[in-house]
Formats: C-alpha cells, sequence, structure tokens
C-alpha cells in the first residue's frame, strides 16, 4: 500500500512545508505536482481566493490518479496554515481533507504552548472523524512535550525535524533515517 498523506499544522510558520519536502525525499523519489489553485499574497485560503476574484471549490481539486501518478505511487499533500483554516465560506481545510481521504499528519513546534496547540488540533481532527495517523515535532527535541502529547492526545509522536542549519536531500534523507518512525509511514 503506498504512503499517502495530508500534512496539516498547529499553526502558520513551524514546519509544514520542510517536513513536506523531508517526506517527498524519503518516500516519493518523484516530482512535484501542480496545485488546483495558486494564490500571492500569503493569507488564509479563503482571503487569498475573495483577493483574487476566485472562489475555491472542492471539484477542481483532485488527487491525481493514473497516468499522472499510479495508484502505487506515494503522495505528500500540503495544507496551508491550521487544521480549521477557512478554504471558502462554508468550508475548512478539515473538509479539504475529508474530502481527499488521505491519513494526517500534524506537524507541530516543540517549545512552550506546543502541548495545548497540539491537543487542540488532535481534537478538532478527531472530531472532523479524520485519520491521524501522527504528530510530527519540528525544532529542538523536547522530551516531556512529546510525552504529554503522546499521553494526552492518546496519538503517536512519529517523527521529529530538529533544527537544521544547511537543509539539503542529504540532511533531509538523515534526519528521516535517524529520527522518523519508519514502520508508521511507510506501511
Amino acid at each position: 500500500m503506498p504512503s499517502r498523506f495530508f500534512i496539516t499544522g498547529t499553526d502558520t510558520g513551524i514546519g509544514k512545508t520542510l517536513v513536506s519536502a523531508l517526506l517527498c525525499a524519503a518516500l516519493l523519489r518523484a516530482r512535484t505536482l501542480d496545485e488546483a489553485y495558486r494564490f500571492s499574497p500569503p493569507v488564509s485560503p479563503h482571503l487569498a481566493a475573495r483577493l483574487a476574484g476566485v472562489r475555491i471549490d472542492f471539484r477542481r481539486i483532485k488527487l491525481p490518479g493514473p497516468p499522472q501518478l499510479p495508484k502505487s505511487a506515494n503522495l505528500i499533500a500540503e495544507g496551508a496554515g491550521g487544521a480549521l483554516v477557512p478554504i471558502n465560506e462554508r468550508q475548512l481545510t478539515t473538509d479539504l481533507m475529508r474530502h481527499l481521504r488521505l491519513p494526517v499528519l500534524l506537524v507541530a513546534r516543540t517549545t512552550l504552548g506546543t502541548i495545548n496547540h497540539t491537543l487542540l488540533s488532535v481534537a478538532a481532527l478527531r472530531a472532523a472523524r479524520l485519520n491521524l495517523r501522527g504528530v510530527i515535532l519540528s525544532g529542538k527535541p523536547n522530551r516531556e512535550n512529546l510525552r504529554a502529547i503522546e499521553h494526552y492526545g492518546d496519538v503517536e509522536v512519529v517523527g521529529n525535524v530538529p533544527l537544521m542549519k544547511k537543509i539539503n536531500r542529504a540532511g533531509l534523507l538523515r534526519v528521516y533515517r535517524q529520527n522518523f518512525n519508519h514502520e508508521a509511514l511507510e506501511r
């Protein structure tokens, strides 16, 4: 079975793109695919679309299939912002995740405040009846926060991305080999 995930986060700027790049390097060994929508301002999707005079319609957002992407291929889809970010006037990112039917990986900081933010996001994902596969922590390892998230959230922390001085493919692959639960991500 291929490894396919929707990457979301507890917030903006927490490392979703870095985690997505890491998972692409480790799992995909393939190319990137164009987005259904692309907007310039770094704001929530609903606002970016409104400023562009567009409405985001889920019927235009589909997982690529053969021949563009074989059913056996791995896939990483990265969301914008956090799990409850508005996509249009009626739908949130959790609705998009449900539409795409991908297991979810939640990226969270390792710093002060992460327990609350992570547990709130875990609760939102579960309330939306999504398949939360695990949490990935981003930043300097913090064993106590990891334990608290796993215990109170009843969720596995499947990886940790430490601060990286230089980001390249070799470094991303090293972090994946050393800091991720391969079994949880490659089943």
